[in-house]
């Protein structure tokens, strides 16, 4: 079986497994498996929003477990800044585990505050501003009496355009808050992602174009606290060079990418890497 993570072998009752190594391709044919390295490669580059959103908690990746990982992610936020808060909300699904490791470094308790509709999208890879809007209506409500007179801290794993982030912000704000901070347990996104993921171009990240304190009054933040570098790299126990941060750096793992990333933060109007030419 290959799977792109773990819990799909779980369920069919794998227990043992390994990873498909960078540069190799595995060949079945006939009953018989061949394994064959294709490319030697000098080092790895996995990437790191794996572990921050894409994967589910119970997922393991190169011998880590992401529930673990993200509860460290949300541990280190913790030992990074403080905060006199009432209560610790998670944005669902993805940040409860950080969220936990925020409430245990404080001491503040963890609560659901924000109910999250399960039949809706992921609202930062729909391709319009409007349909992400309408999403977030659809996408979660709040609980007010978890919410009402509280100086809450909302936990997400990620800010890409802001604009999810304004509206639960105003969502639990005029459910009563009297104060909100977000932190996030993935650093400021300020380059774009050719690997896959749908952030294109520096246009659309807000952090490539505002400081934290001017992404705080955009969103409507009281405090906004991201994760370093330092206790990303830390959280997720793999040695720097053996992850991809390029979306946080602006460092790709591959010439034709970063070359992409010089020729569109040159641009003066929006344009997706694909509309990049020579």
């Amino acid at each position: 079986m290959f799977a792109s993570e773990s819990v799909a072998l779980d369920i069919n009752n794998v227990e043992k497994f390994s990873d498909v190594k960078p540069g190799e391709v595995i060949i079945v044919k006939n009953g018989e498996v061949e394994r064959k390295q294709v490319c030697q490669l000098k080092e790895k580059a996995h990437c790191m929003f794996e572990y921050v959103y894409f994967s589910r908690p119970d997922s393991v990746i190169e011998g880590k477990t992401v529930y673990d990982v993200r509860i460290k992610l949300g541990r280190n936020l913790a030992r990074t800044y403080s905060s006199e808060a009432d209560v610790v909300i998670p944005v669902p699904d993805t940040s409860r585990p950080a969220a936990e490791g925020v409430g245990k470094e404080l001491g503040i308790p963890v609560c659901e505050g924000l109910i999250k509709n399960r039949y809706a999208w992921r609202t930062f890879i729909m391709p319009e501003q409007k349909v992400r809007d309408d999403a977030v209506k659809l996408k979660m409500n709040p609980i007010k009496s978890v919410i009402k007179d509280k100086h809450v801290i909302l936990v997400d794993d990620s800010i890409v355009r802001g604009t999810t982030s304004r509206k639960i912000i105003d969502l639990v704000k005029k459910s009563g808050a009297k104060k909100v901070e977000l932190w996030i347990t993935c650093p400021p996104i300020i380059s774009p992602c050719f690997y896959g993921i749908d952030m294109a171009t520096h246009h659309e990240l807000i952090a490539a174009n505002y400081s934290v304190e001017e992404i705080a009054k955009k969103i409507n933040a009281d405090k906004l606290y991201y994760q370093t570098i330092e206790g990303l790299i830390d959280a997720i126990g793999l040695k720097k060079e053996e992850l991809c941060t390029a979306c946080l750096t602006g460092r790709y793992p591959t010439p034709l990418a970063q070359s992409l990333a010089d020729k569109l933060k040159t641009q003066t109007t929006v344009k997706r890497y694909y509309e990049v030419g020579e």
